[in-house]
């Protein structure tokens, strides 16, 4: 079995991934792929992972008193998710995280709606401090059908083109 594996591993060549500080310039948009349905599984787990206990995220009866058709998704739930969806398009290459600003909710989710993300390149610049490096920020929006119900602007250090790989 060990052999079998071994040979594989040989075999096996990693894949690029993510776009270089080169590919990003200002005002370019990215519609991410997807999309994602908010499940009460979902929400009802994250408040509890995050013990988070309002009890709209889990307690229907809650939830409609308070004037929801259903349960809540819980807000960081929906800014992590919309978050997860543009990384693929954004971040993947890699490099340090450095920060979110800005982050505003228009508007509760509630359990069973779809969210999907765009993104449109704000600022950037090569880092003085990380050569090899560049500084990309993107305005982010989390959008259920045409409203807009998260954004924020986040900020990455992204690899350039040809750049080693250790950060």
């Amino acid at each position: 079995m060990s052999d079998d594996f071994d040979t594989i591993k040989h075999r096996a060549r990693l894949l690029a991934k993510g776009r270089c500080f080169e590919d990003f310039h200002p005002e370019q948009r990215f519609d991410h792929h997807w999309g994602r349905t908010l499940t009460e599984s979902d929400s009802i787990r994250f408040s509890t992972l995050t013990l988070s206990y309002n009890p709209v995220y889990f307690n229907a009866d809650t939830a409609h008193q308070q004037g929801h058709r259903r349960l809540v998704a819980h807000p960081n739930l929906v800014f992590l998710t919309v978050f997860g969806l543009s990384v693929e398009d954004l971040s993947e290459n890699g490099g340090p995280f450095l920060g979110v600003e800005e982050l505003t909710f228009h508007r509760p989710v509630l359990v069973g709606e779809t969210i999907r993300a765009r993104s449109r390149v704000r600022e950037t610049r090569t880092s003085r401090s990380r050569p090899g490096m560049g500084v990309v920020s993107w305005h982010t929006e989390g959008l259920i059908g045409d409203e807009v119900v998260v954004d924020f602007i986040r900020t990455n250090f992204v690899r350039c083109a040809g750049a080693a790989s250790v950060l």
